[in-house]
């Protein structure tokens, strides 16, 4: 089977499934999407993607079973206990807590709530926190899930006995009925439990959230995907919210917008918004003090002052001469004692490694200070050097500007640990996410073994009950065999009988003189005896079933016809005439009839009989 890593026909696979049924797999993390891409193609004996884009293409109902596959629906009431009980004890008071009114409302999103056990266990303990009362007055729960089929079955509320194990039995007693062999969550408290379709990467966020509950949800998504869906978790929460994340879920990528408040059971609460402004470092201006009379001792110890600096700093008049560079600065940039006195703008080092000129007027302008927090600095034997550069202009008593102070100072070693630092951090990060991405790549294969049992004791169930069905069915089927098996016997019985009893009317009307013919209501003919076709010439065979009035004989058979009505009528019980009549062998004969009912047991009039035989002459 083909691999799906960089496989175009595989993104043109999910490329297909975004167009035309609107679900987007693209953040899925591709291990695990590809395992069940390729489960459904076994099942169909498909060897690559395009195969089976093409088999989708033709099977529209092969969509379901292929969304069910993808969307594992792993969940049950309390599922790992010591979280939920932590959530219990400690989250749930601090949000009441947090909420003194006894009107204010309490928000709750449960974010892949699959069919619908998680949501209705977050009732069940907000309920029993607030009372049911105050829990139907001010709890609103909003349940999401992309997957509708799965949102069916949690709006129902329904659910088996072996769902409800997990449930303590004072609170399964309390919020659910028994209908039939099914538990169903009470409809009143039911009606705070909101459903709706939302897909986690694709659709806004529910806002203004007090618990948001996302358990094992994200590990199914790559990083970029957790990232995006994890700040629309952050927009959704209340300043005081909290995050319920899975046990495979740890968000130690993502600190900045989330911290731990119980990490082994994944209870987190937001950061609080930080200013986005860059605090620019401002010096206070500097005051002109009043000095006694200056003695060369104390101009001495001023330079000294300055000159022993470890920053290195530079003076700048008015009229932009270089006034003052302490021994740092001379050091630092190769200044002489001849270079005070120049103009600034003569100098390297008013241009590289920054040009400081312009900014140097913008500060004077402007009255503030500008700070160049990172400038490299590059000799030619290749080192560099990280200088934090910082213009501030100087004021007299009189807050006029009388030049500017511009300090450089050697920040390499801490860009140096900085840069250590961050390469530590992301390796550390690359680290975490790796053992968050093979703990969620466990979690998730767990669940797939979990669904896959599911599945499997499904099918064992579904094999058990048609195995019952067929020995239900052979039973019948032997009942049915015997009860056919008497029923063959009767009728061999019955036809025994008929055949004696046919064989006794033969002989009967074998052993007549005259010739028989015996005709239903409809006159057709049934019986037409040996004598008949003597006297006739016809035999049984070819006027069976047929009309007596439509044969042509040697008698004048519409005579017949009233005679025979009124027997059949029960005007008379028998009808004697003589007619003339021409036999089989052209003889002119006086033919005697006798007509009489052919009655049933019940005593209805079934038909008439016919005795025929040659009148003597008179």
């Amino acid at each position: 089977m083909s691999s799906a890593k960089g496989d175009p026909d595989f993104e043109q696979l999910l490329t297909y499934l975004k167009q035309n049924r609107g679900f987007d797999f693209s953040g899925y993390k591709r291990s695990s999407l590809i395992r069940r891409f390729q489960r459904r193609m076994q099942v169909h004996n498909l060897e690559d993607f395009n195969d089976y884009l093409n088999y989708l293409e033709a099977h529209s109902e092969e969509f379901h079973y292929l969304f069910n596959s993808i969307l594992i629906n792993v969940t049950s009431f309390f599922r790992d206990p010591s979280t939920w009980d932590y959530l219990k004890q400690e989250v749930i008071p601090r949000i009441i807590a947090d909420k003194p009114n006894d009107d204010a409302a309490i928000r709750v999103w449960s974010a892949g709530c699959s069919s619908g056990e998680e949501a209705y266990t977050l009732a069940i303990l907000l309920a029993e926190a607030l009372g049911e009362k105050q829990f139907r007055a001010r709890v609103k729960i909003y349940a999401t899930d992309c997957d509708e089929e799965a949102l069916a079955q949690a709006r129902q509320a329904s659910y088996d006995a072996k769902a409800v194990q997990a449930i303590p039995e004072v609170w399964r007693d309390k919020y659910f009925e028994l209908i039939g062999d099914r538990y169903v969550f009470r409809h009143n408290l039911r009606r705070s439990v909101i459903f709706g379709c939302h897909d986690l990467i694709q659709d806004a966020p529910i806002s203004r959230i007090d618990l948001l509950t996302c358990r094992n949800t994200l590990m199914y998504f790559n990083a970029e995907a957790q990232a995006r869906i994890l700040n629309k978790l952050y927009f959704s929460l209340d300043n005081k919210g909290f995050l319920f994340l899975g046990r495979a879920e740890m968000l130690l990528t993502h600190s900045n917008l989330f911290r731990p408040i119980d990490l082994p059971n994944r209870i987190f609460t937001k950061v609080p918004s930080l200013s986005f402004r860059d605090r620019l470092l401002v010096l206070p201006p500097l005051e002109e003090r009043v000095f006694p009379e200056s003695s060369a001792r104390h101009i001495r110890l001023r330079e000294a002052a300055f000159d022993s600096s470890l920053i290195a700093q530079i003076i700048i008049d008015s009229d932009t001469n270089l006034l003052l560079a302490n021994e740092q600065a001379r050091m630092l940039f190769s200044l002489s004692i001849n270079d005070l006195g120049r103009p600034f703008q003569d100098l390297e080092l008013s241009y590289r490694p920054v040009d400081l000129r312009s900014p140097m007027q913008t500060a004077t302008k402007e009255h503030r200070s500008i700070i160049f927090p990172n400038v490299e600095r590059h000799f030619p034997s290749g080192k560099t050097q990280n200088l934090e550069v910082c213009i501030t202009p100087l004021y007299d008593s009189e807050k006029n500007t009388i030049g500017s102070g511009i300090s450089f100072t050697d920040i390499t070693h801490f860009i140096k640990l900085q840069t250590d630092l961050q390469r530590t951090s992301q390796e550390l990060d690359t680290a975490y996410e790796e053992m968050q991405s093979t703990n969620e790549e466990l979690e998730t294969t767990n669940e797939e073994l979990q669904s896959t049992i599911e599945e499997l004791e499904t099918t064992n169930e579904e094999l058990q009950s048609t195995n019952e069905e067929l020995e239900t069915m052979n039973e019948e089927l032997q009942s049915t065999n015997e009860e056919l098996q008497t029923i063959n016997q009767e009728l061999h019985q019955r036809t025994d009988e008929l055949n004696k009893a046919n064989a006794f009317q033969h002989s009967i009307l074998a052993g007549l003189q005259a010739a028989a013919i015996v005709v239903d209501r409809q006159f057709n003919i049934t019986i037409w005896s040996r004598r008949a076709e003597e006297l006739w010439g016809l035999r049984s065979d070819e006027v069976q079933g047929k009309s007596l009035f439509s044969l042509d004989i040697g008698l004048s058979v519409q005579e017949l016809r009233s005679p025979i009505e009124v027997c059949l009528t029960g005007e008379a019980d028998a009808q004697k005439l003589v007619l003339p009549a021409t036999n089989r062998r052209g003889r002119t004969i006086n033919c005697q009839i006798i007509i009489t009912p052919l009655l049933s047991q019940d005593g209805d009039c079934q038909g008439a009989i016919l005795l025929m035989e040659e009148s003597p002459p008179i």
